[in-house]
């Protein structure tokens, strides 16, 4: 209510309703009553004489800046009594709220004198509200074997023994390859005997067999194929699971005898060991060759002002290949291999970017070929795959579920047929994700790669016609900006955003691609400046194997075009 005094003593007086400017209050959880105080506040504006008389509700739980800005904006009250009004505004409900809180203590001793109050039920409440709040209060956190073990690892990785680890994780990962092999070979001969099986049974078709007895010999066959994968799959998932647990005890023990003053012989016994076991591993990598990969790398200088330095690779090759193992591993992949270890608990991590369809699962094309190379070794730090798997697909259930439940409590808007399609679509398979989004699997067990972002493409990415607002351009984009928060240092691209070339890539369409992608991608990098502050980073621009060494050169003389390559200088003595 505002109300008017005019000096020649007549009184015109008139109400206007403020709680349409206010924003309604929103009832305090916490107490189940709320009372109505009014506001008073006088003024003078020239020869008048205002009042301003605004009802609050205590608690109040509206931002007072935001409550004065409105009560200004909306009386139009002049600009020379702001700080005043906010000053008393802010006064007023200082002082009436302290008064409902000595009310309400007031009225709380007289229930406990009164015995009306359970005072052991009081004191349990205030015993558990110091613990849950107050830090001095609270109980210290009960130590994580992830983390002690965590902590152990980077401790002995960065020892003498580190060689005795990675030897020893090699000797488990030879195991398990060696029962993926017979596992293969016992499928290949049961797949080779009912091949054989159905032949026969098609000769026999239309003489002493019908339509439905090949059908049922198909079922047979597929069950017998199924009880067979389902007994390998336990079998290895049996193993992996004794070899973490072996591992995971033989290094906290590792660890305690080499703090032990007592064992003085463990470390010339490490040294023994690893001296033994690095020899042998020479004499395999003799017998091993690698394919020949091309390579070119550039040092950039990115920012206006303060530039930041940052390693640019272009790399031809197979994309599982930054994630496979060597058998018989050269030393240049045993390097990397240490490398990858050394860096596990650090601020350096590797990631690699997958590209995938939208189910979250490991059944089909790229997604199933990855889940075999990451079951080619045990894991010892994270989760399987298909357990990470499974946590993803929760998480994606339970956002679907959080955004359909915004959507339907925010008013009607007019949608384009696009995004339209696209709610249908999350509503018919609420368990997919979109193009664009991706989801994160952690390893410690692949050769070069700690992480995976798998992201989401759909056939778009197949077309000419791509442009810098595509899904998959802005999902590269959300994936550099989680290498800034988390500490990823490194992080491999597929440039072309495909795995494998088809026909319709021509060379016109590689370089279309590559440009657009080089581009987006160094616009990024320059965000990183105002997210991470300017951190040197090593960008991987992948092309795949099939690619021609022409247009792979074709692609390294352009790179250098578009990112402003650092040059070098001669430098000569006068003579």
């Amino acid at each position: 209510m505002l109300r008017y005094l005019l000096p020649d003593g007549r009184r015109e007086s008139y109400y206007l309703n403020t709680y349409a400017a206010l924003v309604k209050m929103r009832k305090n959880k916490g107490k189940t009553n709320t009372t109505e105080k009014e506001f008073m506040f006088e003024y003078k504006a020239g020869r008048n004489h205002c009042v301003l008389k605004v009802p609050l509700q205590f608690p109040v739980q509206e931002n007072v800046s935001d409550l004065h800005g409105r009560l200004m904006l909306l009386h139009k009250i002049p600009c020379f009594v702001e700080h005043d009004l906010k000053d008393r505004l802010l006064a007023f409900i200082e002082r009436e709220t302290l008064e409902d809180y000595d009310r309400d203590a007031e009225a709380a001793l007289q229930k406990l004198t009164n015995g009306d109050v359970d005072l052991n039920k009081l004191t349990n409440s205030w015993a558990k509200a110091y613990t849950e709040t107050t830090l001095e209060h609270a109980r210290p956190e009960e130590p994580s074997w992830d983390e002690d073990f965590a902590d152990v690892y980077h401790e002995l990785i960065h020892s003498p023994a580190s060689e005795t680890l990675l030897n020893l994780e090699h000797n488990y990962y030879v195991s398990v390859s060696e029962l993926i092999s017979e596992r293969d070979m016992e499928l290949k001969k049961l797949q080779e005997r009912q091949a054989a099986e159905m032949d026969k049974v098609m000769q026999e078709l239309g003489k002493s067999l019908s339509d439905q007895d090949v059908n049922t010999v198909a079922a047979q066959h597929f069950d017998a194929q199924q009880v067979l994968e389902n007994k390998w799959a336990n079998e290895l998932k049996q193993v992996t699971g004794i070899q973490k647990q072996e591992y995971q005890e033989w290094v906290i023990k590792l660890h305690q005898d080499l703090h032990n003053p007592n064992n003085s012989t463990i470390n010339e016994e490490i040294k023994v060991q690893s001296g033994q076991l690095a020899e042998a591993g020479d004499i395999g990598a003799r017998l091993f060759e690698e394919q020949r990969q091309l390579e070119e790398s550039f040092t950039i200088h990115l920012g206006a002002q303060l530039k930041t330095m940052h390693n640019l690779r272009l790399v031809r090759a197979n994309v599982l290949d930054f994630c496979k193992h060597r058998r018989h591993g050269s030393g240049g992949a045993k390097l990397r291999r240490l490398q990858t270890a050394l860096s596990l608990y650090s601020v350096s991590l590797c990631g690699l970017v997958l590209l995938v369809d939208n189910r979250v699962n490991s059944y089909s094309g790229i997604k199933r070929d990855f889940a075999t190379v990451s079951k080619e070794c045990t894991d010892f730090h994270f989760p399987r795959l298909s357990e990470q798997l499974e946590v993803v697909q929760q998480v994606v259930l339970y956002a679907r579920a959080q955004r359909s439940s915004k959507q339907r409590e925010q008013p009607e808007m007019p949608r384009n047929g696009s995004s339209d399609d696209k709610s249908k679509n999350i509503e018919r398979n609420s368990s997919n994700i979109l193009p664009g989004e991706f989801y994160i699997s952690r390893h410690s067990n692949l050769s070069e790669v700690h992480i995976v972002f798998h992201l989401c493409v759909d056939d778009n990415v197949r077309s000419g016609n791509l442009t810098a607002r595509d899904p998959a351009i802005m999902g590269l984009r959300n994936i550099l900006k989680v290498c800034c928060t988390h500490d990823i240092t490194t992080i491999t691209i597929p440039l072309l955003l495909v795995h494998d070339m088809s026909e319709e890539m021509t060379i016109p369409w590689c370089l279309k691609r590559a440009e657009l992608v080089f581009k987006c991608v160094k616009g990024f990098m320059m965000e990183m400046a105002s997210w991470d502050g300017g951190i040197s980073r090593t960008v991987q621009f992948l092309v795949p194997q099939s690619i021609s060494e022409e247009m792979f050169y074709q692609l390294s003389n352009m790179l250098p075009q578009i990112f402003r390559v650092s040059s070098t200088l001669t430098l000569t003595s006068k003579r």
